[in-house]
């Protein structure tokens, strides 16, 4: 287990450097000054080049990337010249709002995509299948501002089912006291029904739009997945054997289509993490996906190399997930460095 640990991590290197590397000349190239839109529109050109002179800006590209790198290894991703506050703070403290949006969203697409799969693989060119077609591509083929907006339009505006999309919780509502980031789980461990049916009110309609976005790549890989598994020997030789259909079905043919399954939840998941700014923007939702897209606005680059360099950490740390998860589901698979 620890030599799998450590090998994965040796490998995940190269490519986080590489994400360093990148991010930072990406960032330097895109078009704008943040030293001007610190200043204001009415700063003088002498104004202007002092700030640019506190942010290091004026420095030659390799100074500034050595500094860079000099912040790094001491932990520091550097100020957000928008909010004033320390890149990693600001992260720290939007991450657990993105995160709990994208895995209540993931739930609610493989609790539907994995079922609408195996249903769909139970009865090939049958109405059920062809209706699981139809639900995956028009989930995969809406964006999704357009369904969050047609979601907002319909519960909130029509039936007035919805909270308004004003972020995690109601003007009228606090916050719980902060144990692990998530308000479903802290409004939980400390008492308060109140605050938990309210956060909940509010996850809704958001996680619901990545759900059905996330829909389709979850149902296509289980009807895949489980059409090949279901076409096998020893499927075959279990129906031959008398065994009932349920046991064929949930302990031998979807219990080896998972690996492919889990494969594609981690990739959904890690493409959610980083993917869902538009809907964060939708339901005001105070998410890093919306933090980074502001920073990029005001060319602010320490809050996009900050959130660059998080999604690659966090993509490092699915994968080796989904790696362990490969040996729990089916302990014959052996995975090589």
């Amino acid at each position: 287990m620890f030599g799998l640990l450590a090998r994965r991590l040796a490998a995940a290197l190269p490519t986080l450097a590489g994400v360093i590397v990148v991010t930072f000349l990406m960032t330097r190239a895109l078009p704008g000054d943040p030293a001007a839109y610190f200043a204001g529109p009415a700063a003088t050109r002498e104004a202007v080049e002092e700030i640019r002179r506190q942010l290091g800006l004026d420095q030659p590209l390799w100074v500034q990337f050595g500094d860079y790198l000099a912040d790094l290894a001491r932990g520091d991703l550097g100020l957000s010249i928008t909010t004033g506050q320390p890149v990693l703070a600001d992260i720290a403290q939007r991450l657990p709002a993105s995160a709990e949006l994208t895995l209540i969203g993931l739930l609610i697409a493989a609790g539907f995509g994995v079922p609408m799969g195996v249903a769909a693989a139970l009865r090939p060119n049958s109405w059920v299948d062809h209706l699981c077609r139809v639900i995956a591509t028009a989930g995969v083929s809406l964006p999704t501002f357009f369904t969050g907006l047609l979601l907002v339009y319909v519960f909130y505006y029509q039936l007035g089912w919805a909270p308004a999309p004003l972020g995690r919780l109601d003007a009228f509502s606090s916050p719980p006291p902060q144990v692990t980031g998530f308000y479903l789980i802290d409004s939980l461990l400390a008492g308060d029904i109140e605050t938990f049916t309210g956060a909940a009110a509010q996850l809704a309609l958001p996680a619901l739009t990545l759900g059905i976005f996330a829909l389709a790549p979850i149902a296509r890989m289980t009807r895949g997945s489980m059409l090949s598994v279901l076409s096998s020997d020893f499927i075959r030789a279990a129906r031959a054997a008398g065994l009932s259909g349920n046991t064929i079905v949930i302990r031998y043919a979807l219990r080896n289509a998972l690996l492919p399954v889990v494969t594609t939840l981690g990739m959904v998941l890690s493409f959610l993490l980083g993917a869902n700014v538009l809907v964060e923007k939708v339901f005001a939702w105070p998410g890093i996906g919306s933090y980074a897209i502001e920073a990029l606005i005001a060319s602010d680059y320490a809050p996009v190399q900050g959130f660059v360099m998080a999604m690659a950490i966090l993509y490092v740390a699915l994968n080796l997930v989904i790696d362990l998860a490969y040996q729990a589901i089916d302990p014959r698979v052996r995975i090589e460095a």
